[in-house]
Order: structure tokens, then C-alpha cells, then sequence
């Protein structure tokens, strides 16, 4: 089993008015083939963390290495194509754009490293057939139920089948039955050589992981982990 994700000595600080520490000196491997799911209070940082994972934000100390590469935080472009190409984010409030069909909310993805558009569209139309979708997609986001935006964004996460998923509170806005639908969606996605990270504040889905991690005081911890 390789080792995907490592994190060495990553700290993260805001500063305002006075230094905020988020994120301390916090070392972890993220394994392949594993699902984590990360737990803590509002405000603990889980978002925080996932962004770094996600080579949306940067650490103020520390580094990231995926696939044994080290992330260089001075080099956009590189940080940007390991996005394209490696990560799939699935939001809280989805994040699709409004002016767009359900089939351009996730064909336009690949485009960002691909301009085979054709194809594009295709893998698209196949992916959300599988979520169920495979009428709603000319339908844009204002006419799409909050299961059906959230199965959206899980498919476009996927567009560019990506080695990490991560997920921060994807089923938030969701009622129970929508919420246990989305996660079994979730779930279903994992294979030996793709890591999936979620954060919740549901202990139920928490508790489905193969490692469940808590993130207190700037730390995380390991609650359970999985063989």
C-alpha cells in the first residue's frame, strides 16, 4: 500500500489583528486504498486542512508531499496541474455555477488540463448517468433538488478521476435520507489507489470510515483506525 499523502511539520497561521495558529506542527501519511474521515468542533480547522491538502492554500510551515513529490509552494503551475489532475473537491455549498447546465458543471473540469472537449462531454454524460442524472442534464443548478446539486459536484470531483477526493461537510445542507445517499455515493467511490477525506460533524458517518481522525487544538489525533 503506498503512501499518498504525507504531511511534515504543517502549520498554519492567520494573522489580523494578532497571529492566529490553525494548524500545528502536524505530521500525518494518508494511506491509498483508505477512507478518512475528520472530526472536531466549528472552528478546529478542518476546512482549514483540507485546503491545504488540496493545494488551494499553503502552509505557513512545513511541507506537503504527494506521491512522494514534494509540493513546491512557490510554483503555481505545478501546484495547479497536480490539482487538475490528482484531486477531486466535493463543497458543503457545491459550488456550481449557476449560469451552467448540470452536463457543462462537470464536462467543464476536464477542460481545465484537456481540450478534447468531445470526449470531455462524453466521460460527463457516463458519469452522470451513474449518479442518476442522465435526465437532469440540461437542468441547471436553481432547478435541482440539494441531493441532485450534491451529486453534481461529486461528479464533476470525479471528471478527471482523481487519486484524492476530499469532501469538506458534503452533506451539511442535506436532510437524513439525501445525506445517507450521498455518503453511500461516497463510499462506493473507493478503490486501492485513491484516498478519500471527509469532514463531518456526523458521528454516525464519522464512525464509517476506515480511520477516524479528530482535529483539536491545532492537532490531529487518531480516534480509530482500521486494518
Amino acid at each position: 500500500m503506498n503512501n499518498l499523502i504525507q504531511l511534515k511539520n504543517v502549520s498554519k497561521n492567520y494573522i489580523s489583528s494578532k497571529k492566529i495558529e490553525v494548524l500545528k506542527n502536524i505530521n500525518y501519511t494518508f494511506k491509498s486504498g483508505k477512507i478518512y474521515s475528520l472530526t472536531g468542533p466549528s472552528g478546529s480547522g478542518k476546512s482549514t486542512l483540507l485546503n491545504l491538502i488540496s493545494l488551494i492554500d499553503k502552509p505557513s510551515s512545513g511541507f506537503i508531499k504527494l506521491d512522494n513529490l514534494k509540493i513546491n509552494d512557490n510554483d503555481n503551475d505545478q501546484r495547479d496541474m497536480i490539482r487538475s489532475r490528482k484531486i477531486g473537491i466535493i463543497y458543503q455549498d457545491k459550488n456550481l455555477l449557476a449560469d451552467f447546465s448540470t452536463l457543462e458543471n462537470v464536462y467543464l473540469a476536464r477542460l481545465s488540463f484537456s481540450n478534447n472537449k468531445k470526449k470531455a462531454i462524453i466521460d460527463a454524460k457516463n458519469l452522470l448517468k451513474k449518479v442518476g442524472l442522465d435526465k437532469r442534464l440540461d437542468h441547471f443548478p436553481s432547478e435541482l433538488s440539494g441531493g441532485e446539486s450534491q451529486r453534481v459536484a461529486i461528479s464533476r470531483a470525479l471528471i478527471n478521476s482523481p487519486d484524492i477526493i476530499l469532501a469538506d461537510e458534503p452533506t451539511g445542507n442535506l436532510d437524513v435520507k439525501n445525506a445517507r445517499e450521498i455518503f453511500k455515493l461516497l463510499f462506493s467511490l473507493r478503490n486501492k489507489n485513491r484516498i478519500i477525506i471527509f469532514a463531518t460533524h456526523n458521528r454516525y458517518f464519522a464512525d464509517m470510515s476506515d480511520c477516524k481522525l479528530s482535529l483539536i487544538d491545532g492537532k490531529v489525533t487518531t480516534v480509530n483506525a482500521r486494518n
